[in-house]
């Protein structure tokens, strides 16, 4: 089953780049592919150590705009919490968990309605582009050292 969910998302990852007119590569599939099996939150960096075993000579430059461009696709979201940004293959509203000790990032499974949150700030001018909760404290490990 996973396999053809692979399969399915990096078709849809084609057509959505040759919907913008943008070129099919193998850095974009292989990156996107990546992204979406590490199935957690992941910076540009440790992309670009995974990227390599496949792709030698491929740049961090060219990692950070591949997810970029994932980003603007809606096949990515990029997440700034605090510390590195990180890039989420989960791109659909959710909340964030960030360990202010370890900077751990996770997602918590709880219903928000950012759509709210939204239309509120619509309405007293803002013009909102999205809306990202994050719940700040201390993750069930380091809340164990301690």
């Amino acid at each position: 089953m996973k396999g053809t969910r692979t399969v399915d998302d990096e078709t849809r990852l084609v057509e959505a780049l040759r919907a913008r007119g943008q070129r099919v590569t193998s850095q974009r599939l292989v990156i996107g592919r990546l992204l979406r099996e590490g199935g957690r939150h992941v910076t540009a960096e440790e992309v670009l150590r995974r990227a390599s075993e496949q792709l030698p000579g491929v740049s961090l430059p060219t990692v950070y705009a591949t997810l970029d461009l994932l980003c603007e696709l809606g096949e990515a979201r990029r997440v700034s919490v605090g510390g590195p940004v990180l890039y989420d293959p989960r791109v659909g509203d959710h909340v964030h968990m960030r360990c202010r000790e370890c900077g751990g990032v996770e997602d918590l499974e709880v219903d928000v309605d950012a759509a709210r949150a939204l239309r509120a700030a619509r309405a007293a001018g803002f013009e909102a582009e999205g809306a990202e909760v994050v719940v700040e404290g201390r993750c069930a490990a380091c809340a164990a050292r301690a």
